[in-house]
């Protein structure tokens, strides 16, 4: 069973080594740390491993913009992505939620599809040849 949490301070260790596992590197351990702090990352557990985490921020157009979601390989088509989504729109300081992934990120696209996210642009040249596409979400009032 997958349960989402706010993460903790004592987290960020797991949390950097997911990053790493992921992307080979621990380039984003401030940002990590900043986003526990400010309470803007969310995890997942199963038992009691922490399997995947998300972080958020509420400056992109004063809605909410999902801008990280990272769930290790082992780990993946589990349903800890969506777990994740879908706990922090419960908690969205926002009723617009905003995120992004690459198009050649087919299990990204497929989630966010799944969790009724619709496309809302697309950005050229972030990644070379591999548009981001943009998605949206409104919470129910």
């Amino acid at each position: 069973m997958i349960r989402a949490a706010a993460a903790e301070i004592q987290d960020s260790e797991d949390l950097l080594q997911i990053d790493e596992t992921v992307f080979g590197n621990m380039n984003r351990k401030s940002t990590i740390e900043k986003a526990i702090l400010e309470g803007r990352c969310l995890v997942a557990r199963s038992d009691s491993f922490l399997v995947g985490f998300l972080i958020y921020n509420t400056d992109f157009f004063d809605c909410s913009f999902i801008s990280l979601i990272i769930v290790p390989p082992s780990e993946r088509r589990k349903g800890i992505a969506s777990s994740l989504i879908q706990y922090f729109e419960r908690i969205s300081p926002t009723k617009k939620i905003f995120s992004s992934t690459n198009e050649s990120n087919d299990r990204m696209v497929k989630v966010f599809s799944s969790l009724g996210y619709v496309k809302s642009g697309y950005l050229e040249n972030l990644d070379e040849e591999d548009r981001e596409i943009f998605y949206f979400k409104k919470q129910n009032e």
